[in-house]
């Protein structure tokens, strides 16, 4: 199920991506440039608000949605990308080179998965998984009243 989650973000990859500036939450669409089994990397700017509330708190959020699916993965980034990865990343992405007039105008940074939400409402009762990476748990989540089993 961990590999499904996984697939269905390499097919999805605009995600809704949360970062926070103090106590406010902020929410944007980003693209998922590169992803490397549970590592996903991203870029952007240091001209951007984003990048300065990475550096204050590079914890974050991201979420993908599709066909009643939903996957969420949460972790804290970090700017340790290869400077090969950076360029592939240019290289391979057509709105980069629209935007700037070469790789090493942006900042890139990748998001380790710490934990993994995979959600499916399609089939009855749905399915809910969540996977810790950091300690390899994985757990059913609650769907609804209707399936619930507490004793």
């Amino acid at each position: 199920m961990m590999q499904k989650a996984l697939d269905f973000l390499r097919y999805h990859n605009e995600v809704a991506f949360a970062t926070s500036d103090g106590h406010f939450p902020k929410i944007r669409i980003f693209q998922i440039m590169k992803q490397d089994g549970n590592v996903l990397y991203f870029s952007t700017s240091t001209e951007k608000a984003v990048w300065k509330e990475l550096i204050k708190n590079p914890n974050v959020e991201v979420l993908a949605y599709a066909d009643n699916i939903s996957v969420r993965c949460s972790g804290m980034v970090n700017f340790d990308v290869e400077n090969n990865v950076k360029r592939w990343i240019y290289d391979h992405n057509p709105v980069l080179s629209r935007l700037y007039s070469s790789y090493d105008q942006l900042v890139y940074f990748r998001l380790p998965i710490a934990e993994m939400d995979y959600f499916d409402l399609t089939p009855t009762p749905p399915i809910f998984k969540h996977f810790d990476l950091m300690v390899g748990d994985i757990g059913d989540g609650f769907v609804g009243e209707r399936f619930t089993t507490h004793k």
